[in-house]
């Protein structure tokens, strides 16, 4: 019987990427505190603390659920060597797009898969993929422009090359799905990983 694939992430980005790949899931969204999991866990980098959180949300679910596969994912970005998370904020958001202007930056996504299928028992797999996003200068009327819609205000490192700052993208190096919050393909390896082909979950 294939198994159920349980999404831990309240992102619409995240759960579109994988109804738009076919895959069939559904979304449990965790309970972690990411501020205080990233506190308790000391100093680490901006990969590092993706994967972390993305562990936490997979194993806040797992716990949960009886049987099948969890997937939880969170993103960091870094640019200038500094991690960001959400602006939340307008004002964060707006200093956030005037830092990254013209420079270039990593958006790293953390995956963590836990299979509890076939008697597998909590068996769990992760990884970080990373993409270098290469950012066009912006103006201070775009920047105010694009803050006032919202759209920045609930995504790591305050952009989306989904939504309405593709235009202000000048190019990516990487897989574009991380940049999203989920790659299609670090799935795939992670499910081979657990013995789960990737077609058995399409749609």
């Amino acid at each position: 019987m294939t198994p159920e694939l349980v999404l831990a992430s309240a992102s619409p980005a995240r759960t579109k990427l994988l109804n738009d790949a076919g895959i069939r899931h559904r979304v449990q969204v965790s309970d972690v505190d990411e501020d205080a999991a990233t506190a308790a866990a000391g100093p680490l980098s901006p990969a590092q603390t993706a994967l972390l959180l993305a562990q936490a949300k997979a194993e806040s679910v797992a716990a949960t659920v009886v049987s099948g596969l969890v997937l939880g994912c969170d993103s960091v970005f870094e640019i200038d060597g500094q991690p960001y998370g959400k602006p939340w904020e307008p004002e964060v958001a707006r200093a956030r797009w005037r830092q990254m202007s013209g420079k270039s930056g990593i958006l790293h996504t953390g995956h963590w898969l836990i299979s509890m299928h076939d008697g597998a028992g909590g068996v769990a797999q992760g990884e970080v993929t990373s993409a270098v996003v290469h950012f066009e200068e912006v103006s201070e009327a775009e920047i105010d422009a694009y803050v006032t819609t919202g759209e920045p205000l609930q995504v790591a490192g305050a952009f989306t090359i989904d939504g309405l700052a593709g235009a202000f993208i000048a190019g990516i190096e990487g897989d574009p799905h991380t940049v999203v919050g989920l790659s299609i393909s670090t799935l795939r390896r992670l499910l081979v990983s657990v013995g789960v082909p990737i077609t058995d979950l399409w749609k």
